[in-house]
């Protein structure tokens, strides 16, 4: 096998691995449109939070720690040393969970029935909040995040495909980073559990008849209350997670919650409705700019396409097919 083939291989494989970290993030807006009808503009700074939060716990961090030594010239740091993975990810789910019951309370109760951009102005405004309060529980420093998940690249997988080259050519295996195939394995998970949520059970159908109208949702007496607490928290556990892998790869800092932006050409490609639309839309998105940065970016001497490449993409999606590969096509009589 030439060498040019295994790199091609192993530059799908790669893209493939990314555009699953950007099919988590995506699944959340998918939930949060599906049950409201809005873009949470918030989602990519819950996955930020979740990651703040994560840390937090793990390391025994006191929340506003930095506030209150301010405040009262105190030296207050941490409550514990350290605390196990397993129970820290509990905590920041029942976290996750206290916050989506606070947006339902504090914001969303407010906003029944309002247009669509009003919900969309709240979650901007949700997003600022989120992260100042961030920013004052945890500080602003770029935290470190394991919980046992291995990264770096397979050197099983490497040794296993030097033998693949043509014999006497210069290749040192197949790079694949494994924190990526467990990115991959947990939203396979994922992505089958919503799917089954959402079709087969009575509250998944409660949730989408939420989404088409909610009067007539209230009016047959499903709980929108209920519902909104029930989507946001989950969306909030997805956060978590996509949270937790992009924290393991790049550290938790506040640019994470940018990895929102990434997601929009991924739901703009899959349909803000479709939960497959979502899986499908992230692994367009991460082979296309994982092949333009190489081979575009190699043949016209360009740098940083995967930066650009993915909106691009998207734009012609709107052009000539806005709703997506798997949305539901509107169509408005007058």
């Amino acid at each position: 096998m030439s060498v040019e083939l295994l790199n091609f291989i192993e530059t799908v494989l790669n893209g493939l691995m990314s555009g699953v970290m950007y099919s988590l993030v995506a699944l959340g807006f998918v939930l949060i449109f599906k049950a409201s009808g809005v873009f949470n503009f918030a989602q990519g700074v819950f996955a930020l939070f979740a990651a703040l939060t994560l840390v937090g716990f793990q390391t025994g961090q006191i929340p506003f720690s930095h506030l209150i030594n301010e405040l009262f010239g105190t030296n207050l740091h941490n409550w514990y040393p350290s605390l196990h993975s397993f129970l820290a990810i509990l905590l920041t789910i029942v976290t996750m969970i206290i916050l989506a019951w606070l947006v339902e309370r504090l914001v969303l109760r407010h906003l029944v029935n309002q247009e669509p951009i009003i919900l969309f102005m709240a979650t901007i405004g949700l997003a600022f909040v989120l992260e100042g309060v961030g920013d004052l529980m945890w500080g602003s420093d770029v935290k470190v995040l394991d919980v046992g998940i291995p990264s770096g690249g397979s050197i099983w997988l490497e040794e296993a495909t030097i033998g693949w080259a043509s014999e006497g050519s210069e290749y040192y295996g197949m790079y694949i980073d494994v924190l990526n195939v467990w990115a991959t394995i947990i939203a396979v998970i994922l992505v089958t559990a919503l799917a089954l949520f959402s079709q087969y059970t009575k509250t998944g159908r409660a949730l989408r008849a939420v989404a088409d109208d909610h009067q007539a949702a209230l009016s047959v007496g499903i709980s929108l209350r209920s519902i909104w607490i029930l989507v946001w928290g989950i969306s909030g556990f997805i956060a978590m997670v996509a949270g937790i892998m992009w924290g393991t790869e790049s550290g938790v800092q506040f640019s994470l919650s940018l990895i929102a932006l990434k997601a929009l050409p991924v739901l703009i490609l899959g349909g803000f409705t479709s939960i497959p639309g979502a899986i499908i839309g992230g692994l367009l998105i991460g082979v296309g700019e994982k092949l333009a940065e190489i081979y575009i970016g190699g043949l016209l001497d360009i740098g940083a396409i995967e930066n650009w490449f993915a909106y691009v993409l998207a734009l012609v999606f709107l052009l000539f097919r806005p709703q997506g590969l798997f949305g539901d096509k509107i169509i408005e009589r007058v």
